[in-house]
């Protein structure tokens, strides 16, 4: 799954320490930010809306990209496009010198989940869908870099605004490039949010992740005729599938390994000379994904062996797990408690009721939940999800949320995610959230004692460990999904 991106950034030009400024001073400026984010309500509703239908894939977010992009210009940021060797991605800044704070926004589709905004199963007819609600998520990003940079231009603030277009976060490890070319090394504190189905603070770190495409080739030939001539490229993969699935047995248990099949051949009496599988290997710690990630690569090197075929991978992805940092954490809690979750009118209820009605779960939240704030804790458990801001945690003190876009109950990747992104019920959760980072920014920009105890939290969660890309030194997999 993912946890979305765009990014908003306080640079490190100066390190002088500010002094607190008055509360009153602060309220006065998060009213202002949050007041100019609702105003914009209906041309937020409207991007998201736009983005929701483009529906694009990782990389291929052309559109997208570009109406965020388009905006932010519009509103007097300096855009940097295609950054670390990816079109989609970009850079978005205004304003100069200390702190610099950055917002990530995200914006990929996931594919074969095309859906209506019914609250019945309706595919709409497209090879994808926002199952994870980045057309949320880029669109909050932006609006609450823009709520920023209007106080900086007023002069209320001082410092940086940028705001990260992150492509392809669904399995294309897009920030891991954007980390690994260096775009964050000049930022103090990345911000960032996602689409959930309840208001809280991320404070749940994920599990690290390496992906990889296994290609075997073989000899094809009439699969009756003369059998005994082809070599099956579709039994390396099944063999590799069946090795690595007894491999189950022997590994932690909190370790997630997933497959698909990407190619099996094209007809039955063909005898395939090309198929190819697609792995996931997950784990919460980053040393056990490489470890396991190479017993499956052995696996695939032993039936190519065994079926006298040819094998070779190419690595997708690879991400690392999240640090927290409570510091931010307590920050941005406070401003979640402040502008509060959501409310259902009538028509959204009856809507919600009849998504609840199709999910397969014994125990439904209650609507209300869409309404309250989780307390914040720190918990042990890393999730099942995966997400490219680990890397991003992993250059500088993070901090993100999720807020209710979704009905209470709904998972994530589910045609019921798709169809409450695209209603109000999905807008509300993005205003709420786009406000809830732009006042955490404030008092980020307001307070910068805060930015430095984020820093001593995060040098000591990260310790001596020397970053290093788990996808290596591969370019941007710019076509993995097709």
């Amino acid at each position: 799954m993912k946890y979305l991106l765009l990014c908003i950034v306080v640079t490190t030009a100066c390190t002088a320490t500010a002094q607190p400024k008055k509360p009153q001073t602060a309220e006065l400026l998060k009213t202002s930010a949050a007041t100019t984010i609702q105003a914009a309500y209906s041309q937020y509703k409207q991007m998201s809306l736009q983005i929701w239908d483009y529906a694009e894939l990782g990389y291929k977010e052309v559109k997208s990209s570009a109406l965020l992009q388009q905006t932010l210009a519009d509103n007097g940021f300096t855009v940097q496009a295609g950054v670390a060797g990816i079109p989609t991605a970009f850079v978005a800044t205004y304003g100069s010198g200390y702190p610099v704070i950055g917002i990530l926004a995200e914006f990929d589709a996931l594919p074969g989940l095309s859906q209506t905004t019914a609250p019945e199963k309706q595919p709409a007819g497209k090879n994808a869908g926002h199952a994870c609600g980045h057309h949320l998520f880029g669109v909050a990003s932006v609006g609450s870099g823009i709520a920023v940079k209007k106080l900086i231009a007023e002069k209320k603030l001082t410092g940086t605004i940028k705001v990260f277009g992150c492509p392809a976060e669904e399995g294309g490890s897009g920030k891991v490039y954007m980390v690994r070319e260096g775009l964050f090394n000049e930022v103090d504190i990345a911000i960032h949010w996602h689409p959930g189905s309840s208001n809280g603070i991320t404070m749940t770190s994920a599990l690290a992740n390496k992906s990889a495409k296994f290609r075997f080739y073989g000899i094809s030939a009439h699969a009756s005729a003369a059998p005994d001539k082809g070599r099956s490229a579709l039994d390396g993969v099944e063999a590799m599938n069946n090795m690595v699935n007894m491999m189950r047995e022997h590994i932690p248990q909190e370790t997630r390994i997933h497959y698909v099949i990407t190619n099996g051949g094209k007809a039955p009496n063909v005898i395939p000379d090309f198929a190819e599988v697609y792995y996931y290997v997950r784990h919460p710690k980053k040393d056990v994904v490489v470890n396991i990630f190479d017993r499956v690569v052995n696996a695939a090197k032993g039936a190519a062996l065994g079926t006298d075929t040819k094998m070779d991978y190419e690595i997708i992805g690879g991400t690392h797990d999240l640090l927290l940092n409570k510091t931010l954490a307590e920050v941005m809690q406070r401003n979640l408690e402040k502008t509060g979750g959501i409310t259902y009118n009538a028509e959204e209820k009856l809507f919600a009721q009849k998504i609840q009605a199709t999910l397969n779960a014994t125990d439904v939240p209650d609507l209300s939940t869409a309404s309250t704030i989780n307390p914040l804790k720190l918990t042990m458990d890393a999730g099942g999800g995966s997400t490219d801001v680990g890397d991003v945690s992993y250059a500088l003190p993070t901090v993100g949320l999720r807020t209710a876009t979704w009905v209470p109950g709904t998972p994530g990747h589910s045609w019921q995610a798709v169809a409450c992104g695209g209603t109000e019920i999905g807008i509300k959760g993005m205003i709420n959230a786009a406000k809830v980072m732009a006042l955490t920014a404030i008092d980020l920009y307001l307070d910068t004692t805060l930015i430095q105890k984020a820093k001593e939290e995060f040098k000591q969660a990260k310790g001596n460990y020397a970053y290093k890309a788990l996808l290596g030194d591969r370019q941007p997999a710019l076509n993995y999904r097709d």
